[in-house]
């Protein structure tokens, strides 16, 4: 597993210290002198564990039928969310905590489909006009003649039409409402939504605009894996509170220019609570763990020996189920996993994200029948042939230092955003994206539309590539991890690697975007619009 100063950071605790001397990293050593700069900062360690249950989100539910864009004679569910102030108990010892949420709850309610069964939802922006947040009016996107508070919602992993996939120049300012439409024409698998709008995004996700999105289908159901109560999401993502319980986020020494190059928090919520307790009895689980954070990679392990069986990845079913002791998932990231107490009946089991407990199940002493189980193949996954690739694009990930002072870019392909578009598949046809990190930092890339699969990972000579262009390997090529072999539509491009990703661009023609999916990157121009063409008319 390749370790980054992202995925190495640590969030307090005891073993801070030690954790902070085995990295030897400036980035990581700054996390403890900014919580220390908190004024009235809250440190969570000094909380008391395991004292709130762990909540569940509510299920969305629809207010109607409206009739299907693609189809008048056919009527689809109708949801009506609000994004809105809400006040939420992140512990019991904390006052409330003032919060932008969908619906009044952090994270926002659950949407549950099924495959091929369509939906509108109308996001509605009933927010405040002024931001909780420090905003960067330097940042594109975010100019101070633009409104201070707009948003835009992107269901993340969506094989959605382009107008309602979340464009993040599709915002709107408060008392303005913008209806999607989800055909939902994809394999079950767990998504989730969040804003996505244009310089202030990571701003948006970080107040508390989140929330999970569950597709089922036939065949997934057929193979009697955990479900209904046994069936949990589980929406993790770190924050930093005051003592008064008020949100912190972290600025730049410039007020002019307060955009920090990524967040790590020292708080780490599960579905909003800061070190729950959820109650389980001894079978089994499946666990459906959203990666939700601006920017921490989460490593999780299992107390008591046990292990996660995952079956699936951000896009649905693995072929084969995969066992691990340790799970790590970058921004953007899922894992489906199943997990059996049966072993632990009695006892406490805790969630881990590196050496800090996070969440603690107890199981309970009464036996439970557990008709579930995790069959030995899942669902077949046909590899894509690279022979059936019409185009290989190499595409960059850079780092851009700027004048003393001012924050540092992140680009892709050393393009900003609001350059032509570049990339420009047609649409069912197939390509190769050659990720080619320049950078020191492994970065969660994601594509919107399609799903895809990894093919490899290989060292390249770093210093000659920026000199020549000429891009030599120095090191062996890496499979895919087997968490990862299946669909994904988020990947991590580490350092000093070329990432290669094979994509059929199939779904819908339009204008998306790619983009790092840590936030704060995001946010300043490393991401990039791609157009998908309409296949040529026949001569």
């Amino acid at each position: 597993m390749f370790l980054t100063r992202r995925s190495l950071l640590l969030a307090g605790g005891a073993g801070l210290g030690a954790w902070l001397a085995r990295t030897h990293n400036d980035a990581v050593a700054r996390v403890p002198e900014r919580v220390a700069s908190v004024p009235l900062a809250v440190d969570p360690q000094s909380l008391a564990a395991y004292v709130d249950p762990l909540p569940l989100p509510p299920l969305a539910r629809a207010v109607g039928k409206r009739p299907d864009p693609s189809d008048p004679a056919r009527q689809l569910p109708f949801y009506r969310i609000e994004m809105k102030p809400a006040t939420v108990k992140v512990h019991r010892d904390l006052p409330p905590t003032p919060m932008w949420s969908f619906g009044g709850s952090v994270p926002g309610p659950t949407f549950e489909t099924r495959s091929g069964e369509g939906l509108l939802v109308e996001w509605v922006n009933a927010l405040p006009a002024k931001h909780m947040l420090p905003v960067d009016h330097t940042i594109h996107g975010a100019e101070k003649e633009n409104p201070e508070v707009r948003t835009v919602v992107h269901l993340h992993g969506a094989r959605a039409p382009s107008e309602s996939d979340g464009y993040p120049e599709a915002w709107y300012p408060p008392g303005q409402s913008a209806i999607c439409h989800y055909p939902n024409k994809q394999d079950a698998a767990t998504l989730w939504y969040h804003d996505h709008t244009l310089g202030i995004n990571r701003l948006n996700v970080y107040a508390g605009l989140l929330g999970a999105f569950i597709v089922r289908d036939k065949a997934e159901e057929a193979l009697n894996l955990p479900r209904g109560q046994y069936d949990i999401p589980l929406v993790v993502f770190d924050r930093m509170f005051g003592k008064d319980g008020s949100l912190y986020y972290p600025v730049s020494d410039d007020a002019k220019s307060p955009w920090t190059a990524e967040f790590f928090g020292d708080a780490i919520l599960i579905n909003g609570k800061l070190k729950p307790y959820h109650a389980v009895e001894p079978r089994k689980y499946r666990l459906r763990i959203v990666n939700a954070a601006n920017a921490r990679f989460f490593h999780f392990s299992l107390s008591d020996g046990l292990s996660f069986i995952q079956i699936g990845s951000d896009q649905g079913l693995l072929a084969a189920p995969v066992e691990q002791k340790f799970l790590s998932l970058a921004p953007g990231e899922r894992a489906d996993v199943v997990v059996d107490f049966a072993a632990a009946r009695g006892k406490n089991v805790t969630l881990k994200n590196d050496v800090l407990d996070i969440l603690q199940f107890r199981v309970g002493e009464r036996a439970a029948t557990d008709a579930a189980a995790v069959p030995a193949v899942l669902r077949p996954i046909v590899r894509t042939s690279e022979a059936s690739a019409i185009k290989t694009r190499n595409l960059t990930l850079e780092e851009i230092d700027n004048l003393v002072g001012e924050p540092t870019t992140m680009m892709l392909n050393g393009q900003h955003w609001c350059m032509p578009v570049t990339e420009n598949p047609v649409i069912d046809t197939v390509e190769i994206w050659n990720l080619i990190n320049l950078t020191d930092d492994s970065h969660p890339i994601h594509l919107h539309l399609v799903r895809f699969q990894i093919l490899d990972r290989r060292r390249f000579a770093v210093d000659e590539y920026n000199q020549t262009k000429n891009l030599r390997y120095t090191g062996r090529v890496i499979p895919p991890e087997p968490g990862e072999a299946g669909w994904k539509d988020t990947v991590r491009a580490d350092p000093g690697m070329v990432t290669r990703i094979i994509v059929r661009f199939e779904g819908y023609p339009g204008r998306f975007v790619w983009h790092c999916h840590i936030l704060e990157h995001e946010d300043n121009e490393m991401m990039r619009p791609f157009q998908v063409l309409p296949a040529p008319s026949a001569a």
